[in-house]
């Protein structure tokens, strides 16, 4: 329960338990979170169903998935998350999972940013090229490149690897 880090017990992407951190991260008590979908601590219905389709499919193969994430808190402000979890029933990975979720808000603030944009950015933390996020999304690498040079600016980056390091929250 006093974990400094939020901790949530999941029955099929629904929130069974978590604790006090859990709770404050998202903004109410403990008790409201009780039997709550975990769709409404998400920015959009399409990133809570692009969530279950690529941590689905990495919970399947390891029972295991991680990453790094906007999330919205109940009153609708979104924040940066690491969201790790482990799923207790592989063979349906979403039946029941543990899972820890740490506010990076602190050292990353959310900038809005398009879903492609999200997702371009997401890939480029991940250290892909603008070639490998391509083939991924189904994109031109041109495309990608164009996505990249919105982010520099809209971060304040010159260059790609400065871009990474606001991304991580990393002192430039």
């Amino acid at each position: 329960m006093h974990a400094p880090t939020g901790l949530a017990l999941t029955e099929n992407r629904i929130v069974r338990q978590c604790n006090l951190r859990f709770a404050e991260m998202f903004g109410d008590a403990v008790g409201v979170f009780t039997d709550m979908p975990l769709e409404r601590l998400y920015p959009s219905v399409k990133d809570y169903e692009k969530v279950a389709r690529v941590g689905g499919d990495s919970l399947r193969k390891t029972g295991r998935y991680s990453d790094e994430r906007v999330m919205r808190r109940l009153d609708g402000e979104l924040f940066w998350c690491r969201v790790r979890g482990t799923s207790l029933t592989p063979d349906d990975p979403f039946r029941k999972g543990v899972w820890s979720l740490a506010d990076l808000s602190a050292e990353r603030p959310v900038v809005e940013l398009t879903p492609r944009e999200r997702d371009v950015a997401i890939l480029t933390c991940q250290g892909r090229t603008s070639k490998e996020i391509g083939l991924q999304l189904n994109l031109s690498y041109r495309t990608i490149e164009a996505h990249r040079a919105r982010l520099l600016q809209k971060f304040g980056a010159r260059k790609l690897p400065e871009l990474v390091a606001k991304f991580s929250g990393m002192p430039l």
